[in-house]
């Protein structure tokens, strides 16, 4: 029986010129379909074929300066901005684009008129929206002023009394505005109320410039929900007015100590940047003691903060803040500043009180293992809002713990790297930086305290259940219109293990590290496409990977790899192999031999070229016991079953 069965293989894996004959008028399916190109990588005159920025690459700028000043009486937020904008794109521009997110949170917003009658994770208030004033916009130091400007939606459309130059031209945008803080920011900023007052979770609070590129122009898509930010690089400049009790933290560097912090919190502070163990600036017990923590005992504070080469700013402010923080250490030497706010319902070793030990942990690895934290400070901000990101600060559930705690201030400050310092767009490809950061997040996760909490990817095919769903949508839908009972897989889990998988089976990790941390460094502060990532993730790995992309990030099929039998040949062995998924991958064996003995071999994926079959020839004089594809599971292969020789017995 067993001779039958191996000529049949024999005859199907090595007597191809008849097969080929017979189905001539049909054409041999020789699985091109996965191996060929998906999508137009070719190098343009703005960027290499090798996934760099080419010589001619541009990029606009937006420095800010900002002052806002907080009621928490009114629970209002009004200012003024001045924007000095660069353009430095090959072409003159007659106009430019301004995002007004606060205008999401209005009756008859898009945002608010595309959200189910339900309600979904993007609620939001609608009493709020910006009232701006004093619009003036003019070209260079001496040019004519215009007002001109038109609003739709969450987007502002403000036109120049004569045309900004190109390739340097500098244009400066100011106006004032003022918004009701919403209680509801669509999980992303707001309001809260504890029993000693209100948290102010301040972001998208300010008129900020929207991109203009090499790829689409202007980037205009509305304010929606699901999809985040896509914003230029540039310098703040902000001072926040607010009243004496509060404390207030901000991204960026704290310019001003002297003038908002007593004697006393300054001593704390400056051991804080010493210390590698938590220390209390103000404790559970000093909440409301401000004679201890503030300079002064009544009217308002301003606190002014700068950070550089950012793409984005945002603070918070509260008079109910614990504090408390610890210094950074960074591979060049350099210190930063890791620190939490929170109030006391937060309070305990199995809670926030833990915030700090989190943050500093998790900056540190990643900036051992990919790339130096650039800025001041990392905070880690306790509010009604389950998780966001900003540069170097995050707004976290305040009744987060434990590991919950852990993951959410990993994830967030994950996000400095993706994509705060890769500036990718978030509202377009959400997997470029969610699953980036969700990737990164499983190696911090195993490196804390000895794998503490574990990593929720360590077992990727937990999420079969997914894979096999006929809802299930693909990695590169927009997210504003995956559905959001999808978004957690398509955006963060399925395009991390994507990188899992290229990490830890398709290329190891020398190889991934070198090319991923090349990538990371290259685009640092501009913006890559997903074309970019590919290509120089192929171009610094040497391994061209196509089929790799166009089946797990550009497609929705599955991976199914089979051992179907193993039988003598000989005097060796021959294992009898088949593809019955849709991607191509390299098929690990590890085989074990009579003797107890045991060895590895990697076949490449381009076993899978010409056909869905494959017999593979195990040179050996000694007796095969077992063969198993992927003995680490890492493969997240929808069928358990057909991945070991002899297949096993399961109990009924």
């Amino acid at each position: 029986m067993r001779r039958i069965i191996l000529t049949g293989l024999l005859l199907s894996g090595f007597l191809i010129s008849g097969v080929e004959s017979s189905h001539a008028q049909q054409g041999l399916d020789n699985n091109q379909k996965d191996f060929g190109e998906f999508m137009d990588r070719k190098g343009t005159f703005t960027r290499t074929a090798s996934g760099k920025p080419s010589e001619n690459y541009w990029q606009n700028s937006a420095d800010y300066q900002i002052e806002a000043t907080l009621d928490d009486e009114k629970h209002t937020l009004t200012g003024k901005v001045v924007i000095t904008y660069t353009n430095n794109s090959p072409e003159q521009l007659d106009f430019v684009w301004l995002q007004l997110e606060q205008n999401r949170f209005t009756p008859d917003s898009r945002g608010t008129l595309t959200t189910p009658v339900q309600g979904n994770r993007y609620n939001g208030d609608t009493d709020g929206g910006y009232e701006l004033s004093s619009l003036q916009a003019k070209v260079g130091p001496k040019g004519s002023v215009s007002s001109k400007h038109l609003i739709t939606d969450t987007r502002m459309q403000v036109w120049f009394s004569e045309p900004l130059p190109a390739k340097g031209g500098k244009a400066t945008i100011s106006m004032g505005f003022s918004f009701n803080i919403p209680v509801k920011g669509m999980d992303r900023m707001g309001r809260l109320e504890v029993e000693d007052g209100w948290i102010y979770a301040l972001a998208q609070w300010y008129p900020k410039m929207a991109v203009f590129d090499d790829i689409e122009g202007w980037n205009v898509e509305p304010y929606l929900g699901a999809g985040e930010f896509y914003l230029e690089y540039g310098n703040f400049d902000y001072k926040i007015t607010a009243p004496y009790d509060h404390i207030v933290v901000g991204s960026g560097k704290l310019m001003n100590p002297k003038e908002v912090l007593s004697k006393e919190l300054q001593a704390r502070y400056a051991k804080a940047m010493e210390s590698d163990e938590t220390v209390y600036l103000v404790s559970p017990e000093e909440i409301k003691n401000t004679e201890l923590t503030r300079p002064k005992q009544d009217g308002f504070i301003t606190w002014h903060f700068q950070i550089q080469n950012s793409r984005d700013v945002a603070f918070a402010s509260s008079n109910t803040f614990i504090w408390d923080a610890a210094k950074i250490d960074l591979p060049s030497g350099k210190k930063s500043l890791a620190q939490s706010v929170y109030p006391k319902e937060s309070d305990g070793q199995a809670a926030w009180s833990r915030s700090t030990e989190y943050s500093k942990a998790s900056i540190e690895h990643y900036s051992q293992m990919w790339y130096e934290f650039p800025y001041e400070t990392a905070t880690n901000v306790a509010a009604d809002i389950g998780g966001m990101e900003y540069p170097g600060l995050n707004f976290c559930s305040y009744k987060s713990t434990g590991a919950g705690l852990w993951g959410v201030t990993d994830h967030e400050f994950g996000h400095n790297w993706f994509p705060m310092i890769v500036g990718n767009n978030e509202r377009r490809y959400a997997w470029m930086d969610e699953g980036f950061n969700t990737f990164i997040n499983h190696y911090s996760s195993l490196a804390f305290n000895n794998g503490e909490y574990g990593s929720t990817l360590n077992q990727t095919r937990r999420f079969n259940n997914y894979f096999l769903n006929e809802n299930r949508e693909g990695i590169d839908n927009y997210p504003d219109v995956t559905n959001l009972s999808n978004l957690g897989m398509v955006a963060y889990m399925k395009p991390g293990i994507g990188l899992i998988m290229l990490r830890e089976y398709i290329l190891g990790p020398e190889r991934f590290d070198n090319a991923f941390k090349s990538y990371i460094k290259t685009w640092a502060y501009k913006h890559p496409q997903p074309s970019d990532f590919f290509n120089h993730m192929e171009n610094v790995s040497g391994e061209n990977l196509s089929w790799f992309w166009k089946g797990w990030f550009y497609g929705n099929g599955n991976i199914d790899l089979a051992v179907n039998a193993v039988v003598p040949y000989g005097g060796n062995y021959l294992v009898i192999l088949s593809n019955k998924g849709d991607i191509p991958m390299p098929v690990l064996l590890e085989i074990e031999y009579e003797d107890g003995s045991k060895e590895r071999q990697m076949l490449p994926v381009e076993i899978w070229q010409r056909g869905d079959n494959w017999n593979h020839l195990i040179r050996t004089n000694k007796k095969v016991k077992a063969v198993v594809i992927d003995p680490d599971k890492i493969l997240p292969d929808i069928n358990l079953g057909n991945d070991n020789w002899p297949q096993p017995i399961y109990d009924n």
